[in-house]
């Protein structure tokens, strides 16, 4: 049986915000739940379990539903967006590939 993976606390309240924000955001434009799932192609559970803020849903899903009702996740509009992720892939281009841990020598000298 696959073991059942545990969040920390911040990460969910941050989830049950996210869900609230979406359900409030969907209720002010009078969609429907259905309508809703409809417009991002997902499935109508799959929605109630982004709005409950349980943590299986695909990140891609919930940033969809939360774009199509208006809740912003980053401060910034489509332009600023892209001029930061261009930075932030100069950025990781000067960064190593990996990290990796110092190997520790053996000291096999008696």
């Amino acid at each position: 049986m696959p073991r059942k993976r545990s969040y920390s606390r911040v990460t969910r309240e941050a989830l049950t915000m996210l869900g609230k924000l979406i359900r409030i955001g969907r209720a002010e434009r009078g969609l429907t739940a259905q309508e809703l799932a409809d417009r991002a192609g997902i499935s109508r559970t799959t929605l109630s379990s982004i709005e409950k803020g349980a943590p299986g849903p695909e990140i891609g899903s919930v940033f969809e539903v939360a774009a199509l009702v208006g809740v912003r996740l980053f401060d910034y509009d489509e332009g600023t967006l892209q001029m930061q992720n261009t930075r932030l892939d100069e950025k990781l281009t000067l960064m190593p590939k990996s990290v990796r841990h110092p190997v520790k020598e053996v000291d096999d000298d008696f």
